[in-house]
């Protein structure tokens, strides 16, 4: 089995595209784990399907699969600009605005006139039963009237207590301040948090640095793919929670290792911004045949 694909990538979170409009695709986790191996296959952080829409007023459908496990997850801010940049460059579109739906949401997606691209990420969530987090018998701190809570690591040579804030942008986040990203233990602290048991559909960990009220740096952990150069939502989930907390203005630069983003949001009931870039790295085609015998079911 012969497979078309564009790689991808934004801020350096990379991504393999696939058309399913042009071509048949029918691939079980495993094909997407190797899609995704960076030894065997293409390498990539999320595997990016174009469909047709379903939905009445959507001009795609639009799914992201980790690259790790092959399994399908609910939204991928990079991968969205990267996803603009694709149906564009294809043909598949001539417009600058389109909107698509993905499993959980509608986006709606603007290519800018510098090659940038600007996505609506809609409104951030942070009822605890949103992400999903327990919060059982917790009691949290309170500042700025947001809710930090106390998560106990089981670190060496003793136990760790870290202070994190809950976002859901459609995924996901817990986000916790440092003082300097680059000393930051992203590493132990990433996966502990990621699988703490208070997130029982896990969570990615975002490591949040101010430098001022309009900028900052971070670094998140993802579920499922470790630490990547860039997380689109990590990064709204984290300039969301500064907002919040009263550390920032409602337009922040976001220094990712990958690149920068910009991030807006107005405050409750608003939607939340980003604009970012999104590149075309090569295109290519793999032979997908000996990732087939694997057995799982199909997308």
């Amino acid at each position: 089995m012969r497979l078309r694909f564009t790689k991808m990538q934004g801020a350096g979170n990379d991504f393999v595209v696939l058309d399913a409009i042009g071509q048949d695709l029918a691939l079980t986790p495993a094909q997407m784990r190797h899609l995704g191996d960076r030894r065997f296959g293409v390498g990539a952080d999320q595997i990016l399907v174009v469909e047709a829409a379903r939905t009445p007023g959507m001009d795609f459908r639009y799914r992201i699969f980790n690259g790790a496990s092959g399994e399908e997850v609910e939204h991928c801010g990079n991968g969205a600009r990267c996803f603009v940049r694709f149906v564009r460059d294809q043909g598949l579109t001539d417009r600058d605005t389109i909107r698509v739906e993905t499993v959980n949401n509608q986006l709606e997606l603007r290519l800018q006139p510098d090659g940038r691209v600007t996505v609506d990420m809609n409104q951030p969530q942070f009822a605890p039963a949103s992400l999903p987090f327990d919060a059982t018998g917790l009691q949290p701190r309170w500042l700025n009237g947001v809710e930090l809570w106390a998560l106990d690591l089981a670190t060496a040579p003793a136990p760790t207590t870290v202070e994190v804030t809950t976002v859901s942008m459609g995924n996901p986040h817990a986000v916790l301040r440092v003082d300097d990203v680059d000393r930051a233990p992203v590493a132990t602290w990433g996966p502990l948090i990621e699988g703490h048991r208070r997130f029982p559909r896990r969570v990615n960990a975002g490591f949040l640095q101010v430098l001022s009220r309009q900028e900052v740096r971070l670094r998140v952990y993802e579920r499922d793919a470790g630490e990547t150069l860039a997380c689109g939502t990590g990064a709204c989930a984290a300039v969301v929670a500064g907002i919040r907390l009263g550390w920032l203005d409602p337009t922040v630069e976001v220094q990712t290792r990958g690149g920068r983003l910009t991030i807006t949001w107005n405050g409750p009931g608003q939607n939340v911004w980003m604009t970012g870039p999104a590149e075309r790295v090569f295109e290519g085609e793999i032979d997908l045949t000996e990732a087939s015998s694997h057995q799982g079911p199909a997308v």
